[in-house]
């Protein structure tokens, strides 16, 4: 047989693998024998598929005595049929290898079929089982998601669609934080790590709307077993979460003033002992029951009697402190925790607020209301370690209080008996001190200020003093830090500069040439609302602005450097002078120093005492007087004694003197006879 030409080889394995893929059954039998026809060229050719028992002989319409070829069609051990041809007279070697090798061919081809049907089947298995199990995912109330390891969403169920409102094309492809509330941080604590975690978490949905969820990560693994994302399982338990928190509000707050209740008091104050414990602080508890809240009551009723109690709250909670514990133990009882204070007084302080809250009356339902309250307070450490010992010891203390004063006036005791005395004295003292700005207990003393190279007096100090009518003279040491406590030295501090403005107006109305009158600020007066409260009293009694000068401390200038600056050039640009007190006892900079516009710095007298003798005090002293020449400044020392600090003084070159060893404070008429005589008018 003449071999075949390459091009119609090409054609009949053209033909051969179309009908493999095209064909079945007999169709496709009847194209393989045809095929093996014209590739041996023989008019008899047929493929007989496996298990034919005739494939062993030629079957019709072969002739009996016609010679044929029979050859087997498999591929690695597994037969497919057999080429069966016959109708040439003779067949030759080469006619069996081409039979052969259309034989391999088919093989092959049908393997290669066999496996590419066997594939799309178990593909359309997978779709199969991957339709029914996203059919069963959606199906699921629970949301269903999973993300890569670094977050990003790569399925997302119709579940997830329910619950956050986003379908599967808006959220496949986004990071997960897109659905987190603003206030949620906890991505790399959820997310990063290898899952099995189950957690509430806040979440946000398309429309907005902030939910709690139920969250439960398990790790997504490829066939390796690594780790290649998390699946996510999410839950709405918002309900769940209000119901508890709804519990949780009955279980620790009183329901009529939204306060914490005695079990919530108790815990929060066993957890401020424990801070306090560590920091060394002290803590007090305040017990307050109110007086006249049962005829209140009894008379109008229920409803007035709780909507005074809210009332009664309100003003509770408008004086405290942020950090303060307020909480209604029941009926007319309130108590109240104190735990960042250093000294126990602080605790009478606050229960004369909360008295004075309830000054004003209540109106309500058109009845006008007044309700008092006695309030006991015990102490952290001496009285008792726990939250139920120093709500005891309260009681006792309130108990004790109201008892002392009939039941009807307000009223305060300490359980200690020790701290109550102290309490009382100090009480009364700021009564008192009330009662001395309403009814000119106030008088002011001057102690003239001594300018150095003339020896002449240029100025004076106002110092304010209390003449009481019982007890004397009290000393400024015993109320001045009571009324800075209290911030009654800011009313104290308006009356000085009223009294010496008005001092300074009665000497130039007697024909004395101005003199500088020192008036000290406190902290709490160096507000920008103080050079318009100056120029005004300046106006107000007809003075010029020579007449006066402000003493400020350094502590005055440590808190906003800035504001500070701009209130004093408002005050120099009154024309009124400007004096550093204290200077060198602060903290303040250098730095800035050079930018206060200051006339004169002032060496406390702390630095005074030891001149000549210690050292240190020559040496600061000395400092002070250099930066103050450097800084073209005058400088005054205070505490001036002796004839020895004195003459050290001078040889440093300081500019003016006031102490003892010139003069004590004086009151007006004295210090006017002692200008007279120095200025010899």
């Amino acid at each position: 047989m003449a071999v075949l030409p390459v091009s119609d080889f090409l054609s009949d394995s053209a033909a051969l693998c179309d009908a493999v893929v095209r064909l079945r059954g007999p169709a496709l039998m009847a194209e393989l024998g045809r095929i093996a026809s014209a590739v041996m060229a023989s008019p008899y050719c047929q493929f007989l598929p496996s298990g034919n028992a005739d494939a062993i002989t030629p079957p019709t319409p072969f002739p009996n005595d016609t010679p044929a070829l029979l050859q087997e069609v498999s591929f690695d051990g597994h037969c497919y049929g057999h080429y069966a041809v016959a109708g040439r007279i003779a067949y030759n070697d080469a006619d069996r290898r081409h039979l052969a090798s259309l034989a391999s061919l088919t093989a092959g081809v049908l393997q290669v079929h066999a496996l590419a049907q066997r594939s799309t089947h178990a593909y359309a298995q997978v779709e199969a089982l991957l339709a029914q199990q996203t059919q069963i995912l959606d199906q699921l109330h629970e949301s269903v998601l999973t993300m890569d390891l670094t977050g990003y969403i790569t399925s997302w169920n119709k579940g997830a669609e329910r619950l956050f409102g986003y379908t599967s094309v808006e959220a496949v492809g986004r990071n997960i934080l897109f659905l987190y509330d603003d206030e949620d941080t906890g991505f790399h604590d959820a997310f990063l790590e290898q899952g099995g975690r189950l957690m509430e978490v806040r979440r946000r949905k398309k429309s907005g709307e902030i939910f709690w969820a139920s969250l439960s990560l398990s790790p997504l693994q490829d066939m390796d077993d690594k780790p290649i994302g998390l699946i996510a399982y999410l839950t709405d338990i918002t309900e769940r979460k209000l119901a508890e928190e709804r519990l949780h509000h009955l279980a620790y707050y009183d329901p009529l003033t939204s306060l914490p209740n005695r079990t919530l008091l108790a815990k929060l104050v066993d957890q401020a002992l424990s801070v306090a414990q560590r920091s060394k602080m002290l803590g007090c508890v305040l017990f307050i029951d109110l007086n006249r809240f049962k005829l209140i009551n009894d008379t109008l009723g229920r409803r007035i009697g709780d909507e005074l109690l809210r009332q009664v709250s309100l003003r509770f909670r408008q004086v405290l402190r942020d950090q303060d514990l307020v909480a209604r133990l029941g009926g007319d009882e309130f108590a109240v925790g104190l735990f960042d204070i250093g000294q126990h007084f602080e605790a009478s302080m606050v229960s004369q607020k909360l008295l004075a809250s309830l000054v004003e009356p209540f109106l309500i339902e058109g009845h006008d209301l007044r309700v008092g309250a006695s309030i006991g307070i015990s102490v952290y450490p001496q009285d008792g370690q726990d939250a139920e010992t120093l709500l005891r010891l309260a009681d006792i203390a309130m108990y004790r209080a109201k008892q002392d004063s009939g039941g009807e006036a307000e009223s305060v005791a300490f359980y200690s008996q020790d701290m109550n005395l102290g309490m009382q004295a100090r009480m009364r003292l700021e009564t008192g001190l009330r009662q001395a700005l309403s009814e000119q207990q106030l008088m002011l003393h001057y102690q003239p200020k001594y300018a150095l190279a003339s020896g002449r007096i240029i100025g004076a100090e106002a110092l304010v003093r209390w003449h009481h009518p019982q007890h004397g003279m009290i000393p400024p040491a015993e109320f001045i830090p009571l009324a800075e406590s209290t911030g009654l030295v800011v009313q104290v501090g308006e009356w000085v500069l009223e009294a010496a403005c008005a001092q300074a107006q009665a000497w130039k109305l007697a024909g004395l040439p101005p003199i500088r009158l020192a008036v000290n600020v406190s902290a709490r007066e160096f507000t920008s609302a103080l050079p318009a409260r100056v120029a005004a009293t300046l106006a107000r009694y007809g003075l010029e602005a020579d007449w006066l000068e402000l003493e400020i401390t350094e502590s005055t200038l440590m808190h906003n450097i800035e504001r500070v600056i701009g209130i004093m050039d408002r005050i120099t640009a009154l024309g009124v002078a400007l004096s550093l007190d204290d200077f060198g006892t602060g903290y303040s900079s250098l730095s800035y120093l050079k930018r206060f516009p200051i006339d004169t710095l002032k060496i406390d007298r702390s630095f005074t005492t030891g001149i000549p003798t210690d050292a240190s005090d020559c040496a600061i002293a000395s400092t002070i007087i250099s930066i103050a020449q450097q800084l073209h400044h005058k400088v005054i020392a205070e505490g001036v004694e002796t004839a020895e600090q004195l003459a050290f003084l001078k040889s440093s070159g300081c500019d003016e003197v006031q102490g003892y060893l010139f003069s004590r404070p004086l009151p007006a008429g004295e210090f006017e006879r002692a200008l007279r005589a120095n200025w010899g008018v």
